[in-house]
């Protein structure tokens, strides 16, 4: 009896810890890693001259469940961390069919319980490098702001402004993003910012 007890005590606390992500090695040539909905991944090689992010940044990030006609999320939120400096980076992406960003509206995160933190697409928010649909939190203590709120819930809502493309008429579109994941993501990212052969 005191044996059945124990086996039935260790699958419930089996059952009730978190299994810990494996990092895989894809074939882009980076490592990655799954944090419930988030997916994390560092790059095998830091290119400090690159035109682009990529080449020396870690990054994870989080999609809608909408998708667009080439299979991508619609939106999808994004937390890069430099592997140079270790600053962190936010970034949305917004890739809807039939419609462009009204960068005339804000672009607002909505945390339950909190305020909402509205971006001015002018002054608050920048595309970089090749990019016309990612926009990246210009401040860095803005960035800081948004991530720590990021750390503490569960999910946020994304309240997009946008303009048909057919009707040219303007509207807003939200979706749910889920914050599930995220610290773990900071951490894989912390991990392997430097685990490349040239450091």
């Amino acid at each position: 009896m005191i044996f059945r007890t124990g086996i039935v005590f260790f699958a419930a606390f089996a059952c009730a810890v978190p299994i810990a992500a494996e990092p895989f090695h894809h074939p882009f040539g980076e490592w990655r890693e799954y944090h419930r909905d988030w997916l994390a991944a560092c790059p095998d090689v830091i290119d400090e001259g690159a035109a682009d992010y990529y080449g020396y940044s870690c990054f994870a990030s989080t999609g809608s469940q909408q998708f667009n006609s080439a299979g991508q999320p619609a939106y999808k939120l994004t937390v890069l961390r430099n592997r140079l400096t270790g600053a962190h980076d936010i970034a949305v992406t917004i890739a809807a069919d039939d419609a462009q960003t009204d960068t005339s509206g804000m672009l607002e995160l909505s945390f339950a319980g909190d305020t909402t933190i509205r971006l001015d697409f002018a002054s608050d928010l920048e595309t970089r490098h090749n990019t016309l649909n990612q926009f990246f939190v210009v401040d860095p203590a803005r960035t800081a702001e948004v991530l720590e709120k990021m750390k503490q819930r569960n999910a946020l809502t994304l309240t997009v402004p946008l303009i048909d493309a057919a009707s040219a008429e303007r509207s807003t579109h939200t979706v749910r993003l889920s914050l599930r994941g995220v610290l773990a993501s900071l951490d894989f990212m912390a991990a392997f910012a430097r685990k490349v052969a040239q450091y």
